[in-house]
């Protein structure tokens, strides 16, 4: 399948512009778009997921129109949201049986069956019997990702899936992307790096509701490279630095700031090549330096 974005713009009644002339072009696969909050990630999510209108532009996917026949949408897709509301006391087994029943699985055997097997899956079906509301972060998200694969979607679109959760339950819900990612389409909107490394060889960038790089991660490193610089300075050193050298980034590494400083050419004053990576790639996209 290949989803088809052209064009398209959305601005709130408050002015903010979500979403310009946004163009994207998504084959089978994981797909990472990856942007800071407000960068218009969900704003995208939510059109294609048939939550709200854009105001122009089209999406297609394959031979149906997104934006215009929600119905033939929502028959294919699965969507975790950033946020999702559950019923208290109620099971995840009678939750998700519900929701496939809303769904149009009427036949009781084989909705069971479908439901236990994606219970099975999300590595829920020893807590099926418990109420989702009692349920931590990292299984809230399995449930989540089990939910949304309830009819073997072939568009699935998971919003800021990761924030919150611990290394295990990340890595849990890595294994399960992925899993699924193989043979339908599975966009990843996240503004942590790492969930993009981990999962996808196709991306884009978005900032202020603007592309600002789509492709391969392969072609984004390819941006960025011998021009990434790197060396350790103190806390009082941290802002003369700042002033003098486009710096990328800053994490602290033994209480000491580890700078990132972008350069055609080698800056001298202690800086070394540093080896490239999808984060810089963000921050330089982000900082309009390449």
């Amino acid at each position: 399948m290949i989803l088809q974005i052209s064009n398209l713009n959305k601005q709130y009644s408050n002015g903010v512009i979500a979403l310009s002339d946004v163009s994207l072009t998504i084959g089978n696969g994981m797909f990472g778009l990856l942007g800071p909050n407000g960068a218009g990630k969900s704003s995208l999510m939510r059109t294609l997921a048939t939550l709200q209108e854009a105001d122009s532009g089209t999406a297609m996917l394959d031979d149906i129109d997104v934006l215009n026949n929600k119905e033939a949408v929502r028959k294919v897709l699965g969507y975790l949201p950033q946020e999702f509301g559950v019923y208290p006391r109620t099971s995840a087994a009678d939750l998700m049986e519900h929701l496939a029943l809303l769904k149009g699985f009427g036949n009781r055997s084989e909705r069971r069956e479908m439901v236990n097997n994606l219970l099975v899956k999300a590595n829920l079906w020893e807590h099926r019997k418990k109420s989702v509301s009692s349920y931590s972060g990292g299984m809230r998200q399995r449930f989540g990702i089990a939910q949304c694969l309830i009819g073997s979607p072939k568009l699935v679109i998971v919003d800021e899936p990761t924030a919150g959760l611990d290394p295990g339950e990340r890595n849990r819900f890595y294994n399960i992307l992925s899993e699924i990612g193989e043979n339908i389409i599975v966009i990843l909107s996240t503004h942590i790096v790492q969930d993009v490394k981990e999962l996808c060889t196709h991306m884009a960038i978005m900032d202020k509701g603007k592309v600002l790089f789509h492709g391969n991660t392969d072609d984004a490193l390819e941006q960025i490279r011998d021009k990434v610089w790197e060396r350790k300075v103190t806390k009082a050193e941290l802002a003369g630095f700042q002033g003098e050298y486009n710096i990328i980034s800053s994490k602290l590494v033994g209480g000491n700031p580890l700078i990132h400083a972008f350069s055609d050419t080698e800056p001298g004053n202690g800086f070394v090549k540093a080896e490239e990576n999808l984060e810089d790639v963000f921050f330089a996209k982000i900082n309009e330096l390449v």
